[in-house]
């Protein structure tokens, strides 16, 4: 990345290595790597490497010699701080550096009191309480501790003494652990020092809806035919069934910046109706917002319940959810939501017509101002060549009646077709509360 094409920009690097043999055997997914990654950005941190290791000392080993020869300037460990013989990172870090480990006192007696709240009720062995008590309290000479959110504290520590090399940052690999770590460890002399070098990028985020990567992927080659965009970094991602246009620039840069504004003209040019949001935020921040004011209710059929989950997952949703009827049933349609039986009869449970009578029967049941129902064939059977797997029918209906109904054949396998019903519903709620 340049500043307005005068130079390459001096910046930060780093490398994150994410211990833990359980990340190898695909029984854990990393969660903290990228995490750190997305803090690190925010900081105008560049990430060159996130490796993924086991616990054995010489492979924890060759990666931090890796990322030293490469020449990044900060390393963040997550993992392997823990008490059992294969929780190396301290030691392997040490040796590293070339900082013998030390007793630091202090840390042992605050890892030695959370430890000890646990000790009595759960009847743990004194001495083997005692031996892991001291193995983390250990810490290489010169680096700074950082106080544990478990039992296991963290570490920054600067580089080798002699032969320089990059500041190691070693932190748990609980992520609630790390997450609740973190500002301390940034707060920590030898992480300062590293960040006083960078500052923030400036980041633009795009959030759509409805559109396929191909398409953008066709906008910002016609964009790049007639501005340079080499100041600007542009990443693409479809998450959540949703398309992420991240773009990012060195702050101060005129011609990133007139780069960056060609490219949000043009999206927004060929796709702005698709741009549901300009700031980052997801589908589920932005409707906890638009629902302020409003109480929703929810009537599902092939989604079971998913939806409502979704809804209700941020704190703070019992402001605005009402509740939900899982209509999985035909009788459920009828018991519970007043779904005509001779509706049902007439047209089928998957149908435009009793997905408006399940909402309907979601507003009057629940007093809301919003309903939302969806019910169709998630498959794999069930199927028919009038109604096949991933036909699913929507209605949003707000109690003034305002209305927008949908019946797709979504593609994808049965898990697939459940996930893509639940975002395309809660776009469509966002639709009718926004007057799209």
């Amino acid at each position: 990345m340049t500043d307005d094409g005068h130079g390459a920009r001096a910046g930060v690097r780093a490398g994150i290595v994410a211990t833990g043999s359980e990340l190898l055997t695909g029984r854990i997914t990393d969660r903290n790597g990228p995490w750190v990654a997305e803090r690190l950005g925010e900081l105008g941190v560049e990430v060159s490497h996130l490796l993924l290791v086991g616990d054995r000392g010489e492979d924890m080993a060759a990666a931090l010699r890796f990322l030293a020869s490469d020449g990044v300037d900060l390393v963040v460990t997550t993992g392997g701080l823990g008490p059992t013989a294969d929780d190396l990172t301290a030691e392997v870090v040490a040796t590293a550096t070339g900082r013998p480990l030390e007793l630091d006192e202090h840390m042992e007696k605050v890892v030695g009191d959370i430890i000890a709240k646990f000790a009595d009720r759960l009847r743990w062995d004194a001495d083997a309480l005692a031996a892991a008590n001291r193995k983390q309290a250990m810490v290489p000479h010169g680096a700074t501790p950082i106080s544990p959110a478990g039992t296991a504290p963290g570490l920054a520590v600067p580089p080798h003494p002699e032969r320089g090399g990059p500041t190691i940052l070693v932190l748990p690999g609980p992520p609630r652990e790390l997450g609740a770590m973190w500002e301390d460890a940034l707060a920590t002399e030898p992480v300062r020092e590293v960040l006083a070098r960078t500052s923030p990028y400036t980041e633009t985020h795009l959030r759509l809806f409805g559109v396929p990567e191909s398409e953008i992927a066709a906008t910002l080659r016609d964009v790049g035919e007639r501005t340079d965009l080499a100041p600007l970094e542009i990443t693409t991602c479809l998450r959540d069934f949703a398309l992420e246009v991240d773009l990012r620039h060195a702050p101060g840069s005129g011609k990133a910046a007139a780069a960056r504004d060609a490219v949000v003209e043009e999206i927004d040019r060929r796709h702005g109706r698709a741009v549901f949001s300009r700031t980052g935020q997801t589908i589920d921040e932005l409707l906890f917002d638009l629902l302020d004011g409003q109480v929703i209710a929810t009537a599902e059929s092939c989604t079971g319940g998913l939806l409502a989950g979704r809804l209700t997952a941020p704190a703070g949703a019992s402001a605005h959810v009402a509740g939900g009827v899982v209509s999985y049933s035909n009788d459920a349609k009828a018991d519970l939501l007043g779904v005509p039986r001779e509706l049902i009869e007439a047209h089928g449970a998957v149908s435009p017509q009793v997905a408006e009578a399940m909402a309907d029967g979601a507003l009057a049941r629940f007093g809301a101002t919003v309903a939302v129902a969806v019910t169709g064939v998630a498959g794999p059977g069930g199927g028919t060549d009038a109604k096949p797997v991933g036909y699913v029918c929507f209605c949003v209906r707000t109690a003034d009646g305002r209305t927008i109904a949908r019946d797709p054949v979504l593609p994808g396998s049965r898990g697939d077709i459940r996930e893509r019903s639940v975002v395309l519903a809660m776009h469509l709620v966002r639709r009718v509360l926004t007057g799209e």
